[in-house]
């Protein structure tokens, strides 16, 4: 299990750094909308994360009560 998460990590590492690019984008464009433009932004990027942490929590959850189900 060990060996698969190192081949992983080791293949996914170097997009790290082409992602990232996006960081410094959202800051400039930031910046440059002042105080409430600003605010603007950081409300969407919440929004549009709000769904896929959403269904992540809930297949969470539903894989959680199926394994403690499992044991009992």
């Amino acid at each position: 299990m060990k060996k698969i998460f190192l081949i992983l990590f080791s293949l996914l590492l170097p997009l790290a750094e082409s992602m990232a690019q996006g960081c410094s984008v959202c800051t400039q464009t930031a910046n440059q909308l002042g105080e409430k433009g600003a605010d603007g932004l950081n409300n969407g990027i919440i929004y549009l994360a709000l769904l896929p942490i959403t269904f992540i929590s809930i297949l969470g959850y539903v894989w959680w009560k199926y394994n403690r189900s499992l044991k009992s």
